[in-house]
């Protein structure tokens, strides 16, 4: 899924930046990988330590994980490959936040902040979220009994929040919003968006720990709600906009899969599609807040993630079925159990996105004011991959010749033509985006 999301907000940005994007979600692999051995698996799945608050230190190393633990339908699972399939959660949700930041940040800075926000945000929000311990959890899972059954709140609203806080304190890209930071490269962004619509499967579907009636619920309103967000994203373009857009259809999935994220087992599939739609519109009408408001979220995370997943989370108050497996019983408004269910799920969110946020705008604000987050005004302007990587992800120097499609690949006898800039007419570019292409 990590490397769908590179290719989804690869394609996304400008053609400068495209390698750092994705590198800044490949980086986020490696450091990830390395703290939850280390560390993050025990505090984020190992008995209390505090309260409901942070794991234990009895797993550090991954030691102890090497026997089983009581899965879904009494199954013996290996806690070793359970500690696998949580990394990979642990990995995406740093990932998805440098959507917000692209085309601004230093790469040192951003291995630094992925690092210190994994620590102290991610891995305890984890702990509260979601159950372990053979069903028992953190706070918010066992003491409050609010639904995450895959991670709406803990990856997402976290994320998203996160998100939100580096926007403020990075400030705007150079030029927005007066000029068009258009994707580069939107068959990029389908392909993205497709791997992590396939990918997303096995994020709810396999929160299960089994091939059961649970993980069939998890997969059925995982498909059916994306299907239908993408439909109510489009449709909102189409009544705004006379038109829909091959991006808003991958977003509009997108917006879906992180909505049903926190309610795939809660809901059953007539609900799954109220859900995605009502997620879709939501989410389309969000992205636009950030040029009424003045922060500068560079591919919509915060319209996307924050606000698709608060929005999923939410409707499980609603539409919770007390005949689906993953309620224990419970039911939604809609379901005639009243408004605690969706007090809880709000407590949920709130608490997540406020500890998130705060710790998130602490942290690079820090970076920011010693070593430096964001890149210079003029490696901005130029080309962050040239800047922080010293490679672009295309050639753009002009052949000539008639070699034909040959040429253009070199092979044969193209030669490459004069400097460009001699030809230029002298003076700056009245758009910063011309002084590169893309």
């Amino acid at each position: 899924m990590t490397p769908g999301l590179a290719l989804f907000y690869g394609g996304m940005v400008r053609t400068k930046s495209v390698l750092n994007m994705l590198m800044m979600n490949f980086a986020t692999i490696a450091v990830v990988s390395v703290l939850w051995v280390a560390y993050g698996y025990a505090w984020s799945f190992t008995t209390d330590s505090f309260h409901g608050l942070i794991g234990g230190s009895d797993a550090y190393g991954l030691r102890g994980t090497f026997d089983a633990l009581t899965g879904a339908d009494g199954d013996r699972i290996p806690v070793l490959a359970f500690s696998g399939f949580q990394l990979m959660f642990a990995i995406i949700t740093p990932a998805l936040i440098s959507g917000a930041i692209a085309d601004r940040v230093r790469f040192r800075s951003w291995l630094i902040f992925v690092a210190v926000w994994t620590t102290v945000v991610y891995f305890p929000v984890a702990h509260w979220v979601f159950f372990f311990d053979n069903g028992h959890g953190g706070w918010i899972a066992d003491r409050l009994k609010a639904f995450d059954f895959a991670g709406g709140t803990a990856v997402h609203v976290n994320a998203g929040a996160a998100a939100l806080a580096l926007t403020l304190v990075l400030g705007k890209r150079v030029g927005w919003p007066q000029e068009r930071f258009k994707p580069h490269n939107v068959p990029m962004v389908l392909l993205g968006a497709g791997l992590l619509w396939f990918g997303w499967f096995g994020f709810n579907a396999g929160s299960a720990l089994a091939a059961n009636g649970l993980s069939a619920i998890a997969f059925m309103n995982t498909q059916v709600a994306t299907g239908a967000a993408l439909l109510g994203w489009i449709i909102v373009e189409w009544l705004r906009d006379g038109r829909p857009t091959a991006l808003g259809g991958a977003s509009g999935a997108v917006a879906g899969l992180v909505a049903v994220t926190p309610a795939c087992a809660t809901i059953e599939p007539l609900g799954a599609i109220a859900l995605g739609l009502i997620a879709g519109a939501v989410c389309a009408l969000a992205v636009g807040l950030k040029y009424r408001l003045g922060f500068d979220d560079s591919l919509d995370v915060v319209g996307v993630h924050m606000v698709g997943g608060a929005t999923g989370a939410l409707l499980i108050g609603l539409l919770a079925a007390p005949f689906i497996a993953g309620t224990g019983g419970v039911a939604g408004l809609l379901y005639g159990g009243g408004f605690g269910q969706l007090g809880r799920q709000a407590l949920a969110v709130v608490a997540v996105a406020v500890y998130s946020f705060v710790l998130a705008y602490a942290i690079g604000w820090v970076i920011q004011k010693t070593i430096g987050f964001r890149v210079t005004r003029e490696a901005e302007i130029e080309g962050i991959d040239t800047a922080e990587h010293a490679e672009s992800a295309y050639d753009f120097l002009p052949v000539s010749g008639t070699g034909g499609a040959f040429t253009i690949a070199r092979v044969g006898s193209g030669r490459p033509s004069a400097d460009r800039a001699a030809e230029a007419p002298d003076g700056e570019p009245t758009s910063v985006s011309e002084r590169i292409p893309g």
